[in-house]
């Protein structure tokens, strides 16, 4: 045999079908699982990409509002108190009394331990340009508030469940007996719980009432109200707890608190 032979002999032959070209049908298929590995990669992406953005408008919502809310809240508060300070320096001949309404920056603190360590100002307003702030509101309407050192009424509070500060975050672990201290440049007025709705409409505005029959209570006194959103990170209803004046002190030279506030 020749080397020519030889050579033709070892060459595989090639069948007809590997000569032939791709038919249309299966060209088609192969672009159409490209285009489909392509619109699955983008989708991906996409998802992820989303779930970043929402992972960062949760953190802005629930930590750095609170951070902004809080160092806000610490400059009225300071503003608070050297005013309060600077009344007293003025002495006898123009103080601005126990009763005496200032909205300058806030009318006082509350203090309660089971809502968190640190005290909450308070000021005028509900709305959310109030509460955003860090602070507890008292309500001008639907029904507006009574003040601590009126004779009779209901001062009535909302503040935040979460972000923007979130004061009233905690507000489920208030349990009936537990204080609840606003203190005022004058007066420190310490309330018990007495009574909670752990949920109702966000329009029930009768927890509001001078008088919260909702409560149990059917004579007039000396009460306090304290209102925020459930569940947490809803606004869907409302949480209430109530208050009733338990008695005063007098606020002393050192700002001795109240024994049941003493850390």
């Amino acid at each position: 045999m020749s080397q020519d032979e030889r050579s033709d002999a070892a060459t595989p032959a090639t069948s007809p079908q590997e000569d032939r070209p791709a038919s249309p049908a299966r060209r088609t298929t192969s672009r159409s699982r490209g285009r489909l590995a392509t619109a699955v990669s983008v989708f991906g992406e996409l998802l992820i990409t989303t779930g970043v953005v929402l992972g960062l408008f949760v953190a802005y919502s629930l930590w750095w509002t609170n951070v902004v809310a809080d160092r806000q809240a610490d400059k009225q508060a300071d503003k608070v108190r050297d005013h309060w300070a600077a009344d007293r320096d003025i002495g006898p001949t123009k103080p601005l009394g126990p009763g005496t309404l200032d909205t300058r920056d806030g009318i006082g603190f509350l203090h309660a331990p089971k809502l968190g360590k640190k005290e909450i100002l308070v000021k005028e307003g509900t709305n959310a340009k109030e509460l955003n702030q860090g602070i507890a509101g008292y309500y001008k309407d639907p029904i507006e508030s009574a003040m601590p050192w009126d004779k009779k009424g209901n001062f009535t509070l909302a503040a935040h469940r979460d972000g923007h500060g979130a004061k009233f975050h905690n507000i489920h672990k208030l349990k009936k007996g537990d204080p609840l201290v606003f203190e005022t440049k004058d007066t420190w007025y310490v309330y018990k719980v007495y009574a909670i709705l752990p949920k109702t409409s966000k329009y029930n505005v009768e927890v509001l009432q001078p008088v919260p029959e909702q409560s149990g209570k059917k004579k007039a006194g000396r009460y306090i109200t304290l209102t925020t959103c459930t569940p947490v990170f809803t606004s869907n209803y409302r949480y209430i707890v109530w208050g009733e004046l338990d008695r005063t002190e007098k606020v002393d030279a050192d700002r001795t608190p109240p024994a049941e506030i003493r850390s």
